[in-house]
């Protein structure tokens, strides 16, 4: 739990002031926190789980894990894998793989049997890597890249600030009639109306990505000239319902351009993995 000195101070959340805290070295903790959202989890056209009794697992420098009760996991789908892994900080994990699946989908469950001293206990839940099963849903709302994280937020406002986006020399965007979508932790960014946009710039591109919070985003290359930025510009067509303001607008990437400005002041590029030509979990901002 929170040390004492620190209790009922942000972030405001009064279940962290009771919740137990497992501290292994100076920063780096394990917690679980009681999710009340429906989960279910599918593969090979099969239900694997479903459960209203998960727990989400935060530990540092990770992202967050659902662990669901072994009971309400069709055990009976499974046999033991070959896969043994261990963590200093939760303990030797056993590894399960689906029966009859031809091998394509091996080491898919994993369960902690004696979890570390000094970890939460969590010998009667198991868990599934995300991207080796086929379907992720919370209550009836299929979820993509990972679990969503319920410490992050995404608030998307419209605003009269004035963006102008100018790159090679060119302003390739002039808008006062934006959305600004703020999301816990990453850069600010700006998304704009197309009629705002010189789109005689952009060039469609064939990259797709995936957001649990906005969705999955669809990009255009910038071509000024002669000077072309791949995957610089992206928008979601279909967003969640987090991001529906920014349905069908244009945001683009302010550490790939040479330069954005609000109301005059230039905006200085966030430095992410985008600017080096990776996307680190799959989803742009």
């Amino acid at each position: 739990m929170r040390q004492a000195h620190l209790r009922h101070r942000g972030p405001f959340l009064p279940p962290l002031d009771s919740v137990r805290q497992y501290e292994f070295e100076p920063g780096y903790v394990v917690f679980t926190l009681p999710c009340p959202k429906r989960i279910r989890v599918m593969a090979n056209g099969q239900l694997l789980a479903d459960t209203a009794e998960a727990l989400i697992l935060f530990e540092s420098d990770h992202i967050p894990i659902y662990y669901i009760p072994l009971k309400d996991i069709r055990m009976e789908l499974f046999e033991p894998g070959k896969r043994v892994t261990e963590s200093p900080y939760k303990g030797k994990a056993r590894h399960y793989s689906l029966k009859d699946a031809q091998g394509a989908y091996d080491d898919i469950l994993w369960h902690y049997d004696h979890p570390a001293k000094g970890s939460p206990d969590l010998s009667d839940y198991g868990s599934f890597y995300w991207h080796e099963v086929d379907r992720w849903f919370e209550e009836e709302e299929e979820v993509f890249v990972h679990v969503r994280d319920p410490f992050r937020r995404v608030d998307c406002l419209p605003t009269t600030r004035r963006v102008v986006v100018r790159h090679a020399g060119v302003t390739v965007a002039d808008s006062a009639r934006g959305v600004f979508l703020f999301e816990t932790g990453l850069p600010t960014r700006h998304y704009l109306p197309v009629a705002d946009i010189d789109m005689s710039c952009l060039v469609p591109s064939d990259t797709r990505t995936e957001c649990p919070y906005k969705g999955e985003a669809q990009y255009y290359h910038l071509k000024v000239g002669e000077t072309l930025v791949k995957d610089a510009v992206w928008y979601y067509a279909n967003p969640v319902h987090e991001a529906l303001r920014v349905r069908g607008l244009l945001c683009f990437g302010t550490e790939l351009v040479d330069e954005v400005t609000v109301d005059g002041k230039v905006v200085e590029p966030p430095v992410t993995s985008f600017k080096f030509g990776y996307n680190y979990i799959g989803y742009k901002d």
